[in-house]
């Protein structure tokens, strides 16, 4: 009888099983491409999807002709977004709806009246605070910023600085400006950094520069650098760190990214007003945990984040060039969703350069289509969001309902664990937070718990507790004077034995 029972509960578990199973499939089979996301340990798994594939908008769609090797998006504090069309040495700039084409930079006005075009433009960035727009024209080797009719207001080039080096030709690839008018330029050959102008123009130096890869080779030459000449040393290669690839700015923070495959520090930075990197005591990974095999190729694809957006909620959005996804972080880095492929169908791409948010939409330019790919959110994708700017926020009992609801849409979403156990330990449900913790694999978080269990257990038993101590003091002291006089009993015993023995033997 017994073991018909626990046949007939197997059944059970593995249809309800089998059920949830069905349940994953049907929720992701409309995913133009895998979904998935990382468990606790680090393991990919299939997961829901944060976005869906809406359309892929082309020149074409436009009414401007065809896209020719695009290699940046921007979208301006009015929606409007400015495609920067290299190949055609222009700039289009279309509506939040991508279907109707603002106005097409292709001639700009000198101060002096004269004309001037672009040559293969590589990045571009708008400033609500001078409402001016920053082009950077690759060979032209310049930066160009104009008014939004056109109008050229100044022109950076090639600084004359001694600590600029005038060997290197001034090759820029992607501009921003802060709040006070400050200029940053990502050169092409430059790997100190970004090159940093005044509201006038005038080169203040490099920020932001990339450490270098502590490689075994190169710690071996620093050891071997401990008992070289000066001479010798003059006469070795330096070592250099790779160069920034791209940027955005957030508020007071820079956020750079780098392409190098050989680079595991600083891929991605959070940079303050010194140039300091906030992440830099973080152990972070951005893109996938692990190098994907690629068996088409037979080699082993390293991530290369080559571009960086962060969006109006504070989220962190991170495109690999070698998997052609983006990888979606919150503000503290926890990954939220993996979005695209390489691949042909609408979704995938050829060879991502640059990518854009607004609201709850992603847009990434593909270099090979010539498209804007536009993902839409989906619901599985707005809940988590909901909890986690709730989160973010501090307002983690308001995001408790979320993170649950996430949860019972994927078992597997670790970022919900860390969610609920935040919020249950903020509510002081410390036994709650403990288990939700060690679901996640967040020590710290589990550590917090602990100490606030073990204060709370102790607060709430100290009369009991205070009273077994002081049995345990007393019995402790009974107990010792007992020992005692078992003690002493049992040494005036041998004592008195050993008296016997010696008087016996002086009797005989």
């Amino acid at each position: 009888m017994k073991k018909k029972i626990k046949k007939l509960l197997s059944l059970v578990f593995t249809g309800v099983l089998l059920g949830a199973s069905m349940t994953s499939l049907v929720a992701s089979a409309d995913e133009p491409y895998d979904v998935y996301n990382y468990d606790r340990w680090g393991e990919a798994i299939p997961s829901q999807a944060g976005y869906i594939a809406d359309r892929a908008v082309s020149g074409n769609d436009l009414g401007v002709g065809h896209f020719d090797s695009p290699s940046d998006i921007f979208r301006d504090y009015n929606d409007i977004f400015y495609i920067v069309d290299s190949g055609n040495d222009r700039i289009v700039a279309v509506n939040s709806d991508f279907d109707e084409v603002i106005k097409i930079y292709d001639e700009f006005t000198m101060p002096d009246g004269s004309t001037t075009t672009l040559q293969n433009p590589m990045g571009i960035y708008v400033s609500e605070e001078t409402e001016l727009i920053y082009i950077a024209d690759n060979e032209n080797a310049r930066v160009l910023v104009c008014d939004y009719d056109a109008n050229v207001v100044q022109e950076i080039t090639k600084p004359t600085s001694e600590v600029f080096d005038q060997n290197r030709t001034f090759l820029p690839q992607r501009v921003i400006v802060d709040k006070a008018g400050n200029i940053y330029v990502v050169l092409g050959n430059i790997t100190t950094g970004a090159a940093m102008f005044d509201s006038s123009g005038e080169f203040t130096g490099f920020y932001g520069a990339n450490r270098v890869e502590p490689t075994a080779e190169i710690i071996g030459n620093y050891i071997m650098n401990l008992f070289t000449s000066e001479e010798k040393k003059a006469r070795q290669a330096r070592n250099v760190p790779t160069g920034i690839t791209s940027f955005d700015i957030d508020g007071d923070f820079i956020f750079t990214c780098t392409s190098s495959t050989t680079q595991t520090t600083d891929t991605v930075k959070k940079l303050n007003a010194a140039g300091d990197n906030i992440f830099s005591s973080m152990d972070l990974t951005f893109g996938d945990y692990t190098p994907m095999y690629d068996s088409t190729q037979n080699k082993t694809m390293s991530p290369q984040i080559c571009d960086i957006d962060i969006a109006d909620d504070g989220n962190i959005n991170c495109l690999d060039f070698t998997t052609g996804r983006v990888f979606q972080y919150d503000e503290d880095c926890n990954l939220l969703f993996i979005t695209g492929t390489i691949a042909k169908q609408v979704g995938g791409f050829d060879q991502v350069v640059a990518l854009e948010s607004m609201g709850n939409n992603l847009y990434v330019l593909d270099q090979q289509k010539n498209t804007v790919t536009i993902f839409v959110e989906t619901t599985f994708g707005e809940i988590v969001h909901e909890a986690t700017a709730l989160y973010n926020a501090g307002y983690y009992e308001e995001a408790l309902e979320p993170w649950y609801e996430v949860l019972k849409r994927d078992g597997n979403y670790r970022r919900a664990y860390i969610g609920v156990a935040s919020a249950l330990l903020n509510a002081g449900d410390y036994e709650g937070a403990m288990e939700y913790a060690e679901l996640a694999d967040m020590p710290t978080i589990y550590n917090k718990a602990f100490e606030g269990y073990r204060s709370e257990f102790l607060s709430d038993h100290f009369t009991a507790i205070v009273i077994i101590l002081i049995i345990l003091v007393i019995a402790l002291i009974i107990l010792s004077r007992f020992s005692k006089k078992r003690r002493l009993a049992r040494e005036a015993a041998e004592k008195a034995e050993r008296e016997k023995l010696i008087k016996e033997m002086e009797d005989e």
